[in-house]
């Protein structure tokens, strides 16, 4: 028999996360299924799409944080007692009680850096309770761990400083992107100037700051643009919220949430990026839409500066000042050359630019 790799989803489901779920998988089959067997645990078995990859579901793990705890402390060390795996990666932030040769967590939920406010609190009161409870939750168990993978230099940083940890790997998401048939460029001047902002509907997501832009812009008599972004409002209270408050921009285009495929479509019909968010561990649209070498408006916070970094067309901008942004997004959308190249960034050792970087440094190859 092989020996087994594990990696470990099961609460996995938002799109970034499971976009990077399923690449680490692709990329894991494609490399080292050869070598091993590759156990996935996952939420749903519909989800993925991944040859040479034995599934295992867990659906009713996200009924309840219960349930969850009751996998990760419990149930998860009897899982890898059977497998015994070489490798066990917790692709979801918390670090499970397991046995395997070497033990490794996936760190991407941003939340222990976010501080929510009252108002916010009660307009999603479960990401609120998870900026609380998140910094406990990472605590427990993260020095077992032979490995914890971040995204950015900048959270490698915090983790050291909170928790002490010595061995952070900084591992860039590599981007596995659907096929898509490239349009033809239609005339700008002929129609309104696209901004794109594909979100899940967050408060940390700072949809309001777009909102608030567009609707300064109109009421300065400018109409020459479209804003779309992936928003129901029967999401949760926070889009409802949203939503209703600013019903009456008439340049929105509510989209509804989309798949990754239709996400790839827009991109290509779309003219800039606007990505405003105050917290990530990445930002995954930014990686997507620079491979349309397109131009880029990016709140400027070193997350966006890191993931940006080297794109050709960028400008950051205060993430708080929708004025600010507002004229902004009438330069982009009038022709002015606004944008620049945006710079370089250094990461240190021990940092894996792709999957296969990383899978070289767990699994202890040359």
């Amino acid at each position: 028999m092989k020996p087994r790799i594990v990696l470990s989803g099961v609460n996995v489901r938002e799109v970034g996360a499971l976009s990077v779920f399923r690449d680490a998988l692709a990329s894991l089959a494609r490399e080292y299924g050869d070598q091993y067997e590759i156990v996935a645990l996952v939420k749903r078995r519909d989800l993925f799409d991944i040859a040479g990859v034995t599934y295992f579901e867990y659906p009713n793990i996200m009924r309840s944080w219960l349930a969850r705890v009751r996998f990760e402390y419990w149930t998860a060390r009897g899982i890898s007692a059977r497998l015994k795996p070489k490798l066990w990666l917790s692709m979801h932030d918390i670090t499970p009680n397991v046995s395997a040769e070497t033990r490794a967590v996936y760190c991407q939920n941003p939340s222990l850096f976010y501080r929510t406010t009252i108002p916010e609190f009660f307009l999603d009161w479960r990401f609120g309770l998870f900026t609380f409870f998140y910094r406990f939750l990472y605590r427990i168990n993260i020095h077992a761990n032979n490995y914890v993978i971040v995204q950015q230099d900048w959270i490698r940083e915090s983790f050291m400083r909170l928790y002490g940890t010595k061995n952070v790997v900084v591992a860039h998401p590599a981007l596995n992107p659907p096929t898509a048939s490239r349009k033809s460029p239609d005339e700008v001047m002929n129609r309104p100037f696209r901004f794109f902002y594909p979100m899940f509907p967050r408060t940390y997501k700072n949809p309001e700051l777009c909102l608030k832009a567009a609707r300064i812009l109109e009421s300065r008599g400018f109409n020459q643009f479209e804003l779309w972004l992936t928003f129901d409002a029967s999401v949760n209270k926070y889009a409802a919220h949203v939503q209703k408050e600013f019903a009456d921009v008439r340049s929105v285009r509510w989209l509804g949430l989309l798949a990754r495929e239709r996400i790839f479509d827009l991109y290509d019909e779309a003219d800039c990026l606007l990505f405003p968010s105050r917290l990530e561990t990445w930002g995954l649209p930014i990686s997507e839409f620079r491979l349309f070498g397109k131009p880029m408006l990016l709140a400027d916070l070193p997350y966006a500066h890191e993931t940006a970094a080297g794109s050709g067309k960028v400008r950051f901008f205060d993430p708080h000042d929708a004025n600010a942004l507002a004229d902004l997004m009438m330069q982009a959308a009038k022709g002015e050359a606004i944008f620049q190249r945006s710079p370089d960034v250094a990461i240190n050792p021990p940092y894996a630019r792709n999957w296969s970087e990383l899978w070289k440094i767990l699994l202890g190859s040359s």
